[in-house]
């Protein structure tokens, strides 16, 4: 069968590979001169299962409201006349119980955690390289109230059998040693010791160049305008290359998604939700982190990627934008430079930002759509490295017409229904 990819970052990527695997024929489009430039891009780096979780969860319309005041504020909305935004905002407020919230991070929890061995089999055959490490990550406290939050999450992790270890300061330090420089309170932490790290971009292209060897073709420079359907399927991809055609349509367009198939009447509720990122040249590596920690004061990630530390996160609501405020970069510096100081030159680190693909439940749409041959992969928010694999395995298989590994009905777009 002939299947046309749309999308070629980390998502339409182990997409197109796992679909090659199944016997297709499979061609992948996007617009870039190159995979991963965009989301996939310049990301936290952190391939964290356990630490699956949603962005809506009870507490966090009254944290909001503190964090408009902070100055450096993991949550920045921008709000818009914008009703799309305002339907996401409203529909995550929702979700915002603790009934929604544990249906949901079992739902991530579940296809992080079938992603992560997807990968590991796929690094196993395949002898593939990314500045990878699987040494765990540490989720840390800066205060007890941040320490005792984390029995919800406990609850989950221990319910789905996750392994996890709760430390005090003197176990976080053993664990990064480069935070007995840091003068920054640290009440304790949660380490989930199964977790990993890599550079997406890296995976990203060695992926396309391994898929290209094995016969996927990969069209870049290639801007999509639409898809077109007759008698209920879809019958070609509207490019400005002209018309491609398939048997099958997988839509990997991350926070675009919405954009392509809004023509057919579909909607899919995607928002893009704004990080950013700077990456850091290490000049000092006994300062600097061994694995990831996620500063939980800040929601950001810091990531050791060879002779790198990736410095990554935040959520700005404020449309489709890519502006790179100091302000951002600000907190961004605050994070690395009191846990890890020393550890890195910051007057010498890039900054990027990225636009992640994020739905109101935090749950990615994974799965078929009322189009009998349009399939969806997309909506994977800050977890789209984590879930990379497991979504791409898992879109083949349902392409296929096999039944995939793991329970997956409760991931496509009917749910919404």
């Amino acid at each position: 069968m002939k299947v046309l990819v749309l999308g070629s970052g980390v998502i339409g990527v182990t997409s197109a590979w796992y679909l090659q695997e199944a016997g297709h024929e499979v061609t992948v489009v996007d617009r870039q001169p190159a995979p991963a430039m965009e989301t996939s891009f310049a990301n936290a780096g952190e391939i964290s299962p356990g630490y699956a979780s949603p962005w809506a969860a009870p507490g966090i319309p009254a944290k909001a409201m503190k964090w408009l005041f902070m100055q450096h504020a993991p949550l920045i909305l921008r709000p818009r006349a914008d009703m799309a935004m305002m339907r996401w905002l409203f529909a995550m407020l929702r979700n915002c119980t603790a009934e929604r919230y544990a249906i949901n991070k079992r739902r991530m929890v579940r296809v992080a955690e079938y992603s992560r061995d997807r990968l590991i089999d796929l690094r196993h055959s395949t002898g593939i390289a990314y500045d990878e490490r699987m040494q765990g990550t540490l989720q840390l406290f800066r205060d007890a109230k941040q320490l005792d939050g984390m029995a919800k999450d406990i609850e989950v992790l221990a319910a789905d059998g996750v392994p996890f270890e709760v430390l005090d300061r003197a176990g976080c330090i053993a664990i990064e040693p480069g935070l007995a420089n840091s003068a920054a309170p640290i009440a304790g932490g949660l380490r989930l010791p199964n977790d990993e790290t890599g550079d997406c971009f890296k995976f990203t292209n060695a992926l396309a160049k391994l898929a290209a060897a094995r016969g996927v073709t990969f069209i870049q420079n290639r801007t999509i305008e639409g898809l077109t359907s007759e008698k209920g399927k879809i019958t070609g991809v509207v490019t400005d290359g002209g018309v491609m055609t398939a048997d099958a349509y997988v839509v990997a367009t991350g926070p675009h998604s919405p954009q392509i198939v809004k023509s057919l009447g579909l909607k899919v509720p995607v928002f893009p939700v704004k990080g950013y990122s700077i990456t850091v040249p290490i000049t000092n590596a006994a300062r600097a982190p061994e694995s990831t920690l996620l500063d939980e004061s800040y929601k950001v990630a810091i990531t050791r990627l060879g002779d790198r530390i990736r410095v990554g996160g935040m959520a700005e609501i404020s449309g489709y934008n890519n502006a790179l405020p100091e302000a951002r970069r600000a907190t961004l510096e605050h994070s690395v430079g009191t846990l890890f100081p020393g550890a890195g030159d910051l007057s010498a680190a890039s900054y990027w930002s990225g636009l992640r693909p994020m739905t109101p439940d935090s749950t990615p749409i994974i799965g078929p759509t009322r189009y009998p041959n349009l399939f969806l992969n997309t909506g994977h928010g800050t977890l789209g490295w984590t879930m990379a694999c497991g979504s791409g395995r898992i879109i083949a298989d349902i392409v296929s017409g096999h039944t995939p590994n793991i329970e997956v009905e409760d991931l496509a777009l009917s749910r919404y229904n």
